[in-house]
Formats: structure tokens, C-alpha cells, sequence
């Protein structure tokens, strides 16, 4: 066996997950979490809360305690949720300002929501693990979306905990990772709305691809966080210089096996946790820290739903 077979081999060892390290899993699923009552919904991720309506006025103390249930859960369920689009927005609008989305169909009145509309004439295609617009240079912080309308069984929703995905790599492949950077582009997802040439050019352009930690920080718990997804990240941006500046006949194969083995990260069931929606059900995430996957298996039936999302800042 010659030295590149073998280089490139070590590149991907450990390809099982191991479980998360220093966290145990909860002995009891329900319990209060503040003021209010809630249940676990997987040892990995997501809290259920009861008693709350998202109409409330919240107060400043709910707010950041909500917040920080966030950051702990990373993904926040609401059920029974007859809200209106203006407060959708409004509940929204406490952790932050919200994004326009530059492409997606905007609700007319509240251009703060985009609106999912699918049934047997429109396909849903989301179905691909990712991390809502991490091709911008500040990706969001948050997304909340609301079930308006859906299937009686089927278009459930995938979210993923990055921050176990990152935890369960082997330590040889989290040396690989320090000071590495990927590039995240929109236009790998949107460009097949745009049908010339010169209408894709447009798309990169005004929405150009950034470079982001492959693995960031999260701001507010300081945990470590794998920030690659499926959708929009294409390549490593400076794999060789990480390397010392080794770039061998091997290095396109060993940057490739890498980068594909972080992607199925995601795809590791002991870091998922499954949402089965019904109407008027909200889901609040923490964007920086979860991927998620819209498991389109409802076709003919309809699923509509609304998301408004917050901005964050710069990953690091």
C-alpha cells in the first residue's frame, strides 16, 4: 500500500460517531424550566413548553429567560399557537431584528415572514440538511416558524444538534479542523429559480459566497459548534494552508473525504430530534447551533407554513 492510499485513509477514519462527551442523558423528560412546565424531547435536543401563549407581552425577564431556554434546548416547541402574522412578527421581533428574505415569497403584508406553501401542484424540495441563510456574512440567529396548515400524518421536521455532532469527532479529526474555513454560497440552492446564465451571475452578485469558520463559537454558551451544512456549504477555503502548505497529489482527495465526512454528521440519529407538526404549532431554533431537514413525504396533501428569523452576527 503506497503512502498516499494510506494518508488518505487516516483521513477518514472514525467514520462512527461516538456519543456526546460530558453531558449525561436526563433521567426525567418533564419538569419546569423557569415559569413555566415543559418536556424534553430528546436526551440530544428540544424542549415542549405549556402554559405559554406567544401572544403575550412578554417582559423583558421572560424574554431573556426564553432566550436562554434557547440556547440551552437550541430547539423550542409551542403547540396550540392561534396567533396573527402581526404577532408572529412581534413575538419575533423580541430576540432581535429580522431578516427580508431577498428570494423566498414574502407574506404581503408582513414582509418579515416568508410563507411555504406545498401541495400536489407546488413540491416541497427543502429536504437536505442545512442551517437557514449561513450564506450570508452575518447568518441568522433564529428561526420561528408556525404551522398554518398541514397533513394529517407526514411533513414532520428534522432539527440536528451541531454542537453533539461536534463533540462525538474522533480529537484527530478535530485537530484537522483548527483555524479551517469553508465557503457557504446561495446560489447552489437558488440558482435554479434564475433559468439563463446571466440571471445566475445576477444571483452571485448580489447574494456573493462567504467564508465562515468550520467550526464557530457560539456566542451566548461558548460551546464549540460544527458549521457545515449540505445546502450551501461547497468547499473548504483554505485547506492547504492549514496544512502547512502541503498540497499533493493526494491533498484534492484527503479535502474531499474530509469535508463529506463532516457533512453526514448531520445525518447521526442520536444528535436528531423528530417534530410532528400540527396546526398552529410554533418551533423556535437556534440557528447557529441546529441544522434541520423538512421531510417532504405529504405529497398530494398541503403543508403551509410561515417563518420569521432573526438576525445574528458574525460567526466566529
Amino acid at each position: 500500500m503506497d503512502t498516499a492510499t494510506v494518508e488518505r485513509k487516516e483521513s477518514t477514519v472514525a467514520v462512527m460517531a461516538k456519543p456526546p462527551r460530558g453531558q449525561a442523558a436526563p433521567s426525567k423528560a418533564s419538569g419546569q424550566f423557569g415559569k413555566w412546565a415543559g418536556r424534553l424531547l430528546s436526551p440530544t435536543l428540544g424542549l415542549e413548553l405549556s402554559g405559554i401563549s406567544l401572544a403575550t407581552d412578554f417582559s423583558t425577564e421572560d424574554t431573556t429567560a426564553l432566550r436562554g431556554l434557547l440556547a440551552r434546548h437550541k430547539v423550542l416547541v409551542f403547540r396550540d399557537q392561534d396567533i396573527t402574522p402581526a404577532q408572529h412578527v412581534a413575538f419575533a421581533r423580541r430576540f432581535g431584528e429580522l431578516e427580508v428574505h431577498p428570494i423566498i415569497k414574502r407574506h404581503p403584508d408582513h414582509p418579515e415572514l416568508v410563507t411555504f406553501i406545498h401541495n400536489d401542484v407546488n413540491v416541497g424540495v427543502e429536504n437536505v440538511y442545512h442551517s437557514d441563510t449561513s450564506f450570508y456574512p452575518e447568518p441568522s440567529m433564529g428561526s420561528v416558524l408556525r404551522c398554518v396548515e398541514c397533513p394529517e400524518v407526514g411533513g414532520d421536521t428534522i432539527f440536528v444538534n451541531m454542537v453533539a455532532a461536534y463533540e462525538a469527532l474522533p480529537d484527530q479529526v478535530k485537530e484537522k479542523l483548527v483555524g479551517l474555513n469553508a465557503m457557504h454560497d446561495a446560489s447552489v440552492v437558488f440558482s435554479n429559480r434564475t433559468p439563463t446564465p446571466e440571471g445566475r451571475a445576477k444571483l452571485r452578485q448580489d447574494i456573493p459566497a462567504v467564508e465562515h469558520p468550520v467550526v464557530r463559537t457560539h456566542p451566548e454558551t461558548g460551546e464549540k459548534i460544527l458549521y457545515v451544512n449540505e445546502a450551501f456549504t461547497t468547499h473548504f477555503a483554505n485547506f492547504r494552508q492549514v496544512n502547512e502548505g502541503v498540497w499533493n497529489r493526494d491533498a484534492p482527495t484527503q479535502a474531499r473525504d474530509l469535508f463529506a465526512y463532516l457533512l453526514r454528521q448531520a445525518r447521526t440519529p442520536e444528535f436528531q430530534v423528530r417534530i410532528q407538526w400540527q396546526k398552529d404549532t410554533v418551533v423556535f431554533w437556534d440557528n447557529r447551533a441546529v441544522q434541520h431537514y423538512a421531510i417532504m413525504d405529504y405529497y398530494p396533501h398541503v403543508r403551509s407554513m410561515m417563518r420569521a428569523t432573526v438576525i445574528g452576527d458574525r460567526p466566529a
